[in-house]
């Protein structure tokens, strides 16, 4: 016992430590980056920092629908991603047909206005939501409790439906186009900051959802169903409660948050083969790192992953950038150093 102790001691101090030398790094140090410490160019540091809050927003947007399911059915939806890229591609089908083809290049952001964006999203959404409930209904509810199994069905869908979307999306890299009033640069007037409103948009869609969906899951019925079905889902069937109808409807908002947050993807960077390995990896960092089925360990998951990705590369020495993938993977150690569980995990 007392050995577990000192270990844990040593853990701790070791994840304080490291904590502490990249933030005087950052602040003070920085010698041999791109930007040089915070100190000397405060400008570029509140950029990196809005950058990750930014790209946090969209991590959150897609790991809150993982999480719902997760924490939830306990079903590691491997197939996340691809819901994630088939959100993408379905507004960006729907909205080519409704403005255009386009350029070579597809659309452009003069071309889109807000409705050209905002019904091919929520429809692109509502149909992954409808694809992921029928995979739950038809091929998860049979093997209900058998994580392994789930997993590696949902595994094998999310290979038949990458190959589906390369066959009828080919492989070049697409992308949803922004209206044009969204696709423009505001002045923070912030040491002179000028930042892309798309950024900014992204970070207010999320804080959005992230609201809604506190008061869905805090509020109403339905929400106490489900966070009392995370805790002892014996108990709510025992009770009388349709669990299956609510698993259900979970599954439809996780996937449909999905797709949502690959229509958000598609415009922010591009649509493309193997992007959907790419956000499931996202979705399962945040989720070990915030904890099973918590939102706001999706919220703070996502934020330390946003920041740890941006911060690396940004004040990494110029020559060592490309290993700023590492820092995802300390940040994970770190995390599970200290809690293992999760920041806001709890015993399934």
């Amino acid at each position: 016992m007392r050995i577990q102790r000192l270990a844990r001691y040593a853990a701790l101090g070791l994840a304080a430590g490291t904590v502490a030398f990249m933030v005087i790094w950052v602040l003070f140090i920085g010698r041999g980056t791109n930007f040089g410490s915070a100190v000397h160019n405060p400008k570029d540091f509140l950029i990196t920092l809005l950058n990750g809050i930014t790209a946090a927003a969209l991590y959150f947007v897609v790991a809150s629908g993982f999480t719902l399911i997760f924490g939830l059915m306990r079903v590691v939806n491997m197939a996340h991603g691809a819901f994630f890229l088939l959100g993408g591609y379905i507004a960006l089908t729907l909205q080519r047909r409704w403005v255009g083809q386009g350029g070579g290049f597809g659309l452009t952001s003069e071309q889109v206005n807000l409705t050209n964006w905002i019904l091919p999203a929520l429809i692109g959404a509502a149909l992954v939501g409808l694809v992921g409930v029928a995979m739950q209904q038809t091929l998860l509810r049979w093997n209900q409790g058998q994580e392994l199994r789930q997993a590696l069905i949902t595994i094998a869908i999310s290979i038949i439906a990458a190959d589906q979307m390369l066959a009828h999306f080919g492989g070049v890299a697409e992308d949803v186009a922004w209206p044009h009033k969204l696709d423009q640069f505001d002045n923070l007037h912030v040491s002179g900051i000028i930042y892309t409103r798309t950024r900014l948009f992204i970070l207010a869609l999320a804080l959005v959802i992230g609201a809604l969906l506190w008061v869905w899951l805090k509020r109403t019925r339905i929400g106490m169903v489900i966070r009392a079905g995370v805790d002892d889902r014996q108990m709510v069937s025992g009770l009388g409660i349709n669990i299956q109808l609510t698993f259900a409807i979970a599954f439809f908002v996780g996937s449909a948050l999905a797709g949502f947050g690959g229509v958000i993807g598609g415009s922010f960077a591009s649509l493309a083969p193997g992007v959907d390995g790419n956000w499931l990896l996202n979705s399962l960092v945040v989720v070990i790192i915030g904890g099973m089925g918590s939102l706001g360990g999706a919220a703070v998951g996502s934020l330390l992953l946003g920041l740890t990705t941006n911060f690396a590369s940004a004040y990494l020495p110029s020559n060592y950038t490309y290993y700023s993938i590492i820092f995802t993977f300390v940040l994970l150690a770190i995390v599970l150093a200290v809690r293992p569980l999760g920041l806001f995990g709890r015993p399934a």
